[in-house]
C-alpha cells in the first residue's frame, strides 16, 4: 500500500549512524512540546503549548525502559492519526533525516503526503492505538523493535499499511531509526 511505502521510506531509511549525529544538534525532548494534539505520558508533553523551536526548560530524560519506548511510539501513532506533523517528524527525526539525505525530501512534505494516504478510519484508529508490551522485542537496553503486530488499534493494520519500526534511545529520548 502507498501509505506503508512512504512511511517505510521515511522511517526505515535510517540506521543508528546518521541518527546519533542528527540528534546532537537539536534538543532531544522538543517533540513533546510541539503542540501535540494527543496527551502523552512523557513529562514534557504536558507543556504542549511551547513553540517547536523552544528549548523545554527543566525536562528530565525520557525513561530508558521498554515502557518509555512504548510511550514514545504511542505518541508517534497518535500524532499520525491527528496529522500532527511536528510530533511525527520529531519522533521519526533520525529516520526522516536519512531519508531526506537519500533524496526523499523533507520530513514535513513527505509526511504531509503520507497523511493524505491514510484512510479516515485508520486515522481514527491511530488516535487511540496502544502497544502490546508482550509483542515487542527488546534487542538491547537502547534498541527496541516495534512490530506491526504489537499495535492494538480499533482498525486492522498490516505490515503493508503501517510497517514495523525500530526505536533507539538517543540523547535522552526514544526515536524511530529504522
Amino acid at each position: 500500500m502507498a501509505v506503508s511505502a512512504c512511511v517505510v521510506l521515511v522511517a526505515c531509511a535510517c540506521g543508528a549512524d546518521g541518527a546519533k549525529e542528527d540528534t546532537d544538534a537539536k534538543p532531544s525532548r522538543s517533540s513533546a512540546s510541539t503542540g501535540a494534539k494527543e496527551p502523552s505520558a512523557t513529562p514534557s508533553a504536558a507543556a504542549g503549548t511551547e513553540s517547536p523551536s523552544a528549548e523545554p526548560a527543566g525536562d528530565q530524560p525520557a525513561p530508558r525502559t521498554k515502557e518509555g519506548a512504548i510511550q514514545r511510539y504511542e505518541q508517534y501513532l497518535h500524532a499520525l492519526g491527528n496529522e500532527d506533523i511536528d510530533t511525527v517528524c520529531e519522533v521519526a527525526r533520525p529516520a526522516a533525516k536519512k531519508a531526506q539525505d537519500q533524496g526523499l525530501g523533507p520530513c514535513t512534505s513527505t509526511y504531509a503526503a503520507v497523511f493524505q494516504m491514510i484512510s479516515p478510519a485508520q486515522k481514527k484508529a491511530l488516535k487511540t492505538a496502544t502497544v502490546d508490551p508482550q509483542r515487542i522485542a527488546v534487542r538491547t537496553p537502547d534498541k527496541i523493535e516495534m512490530p506491526v503486530e504489537a499495535v492494538r488499534p480499533s482498525a486492522t493494520f498490516s505490515e503493508n499499511d503501517l510497517g514495523s519500526y525500530t526505536l533507539e534511545y538517543l540523547k535522552n529520548d526514544w526515536y524511530i531509526t529504522d
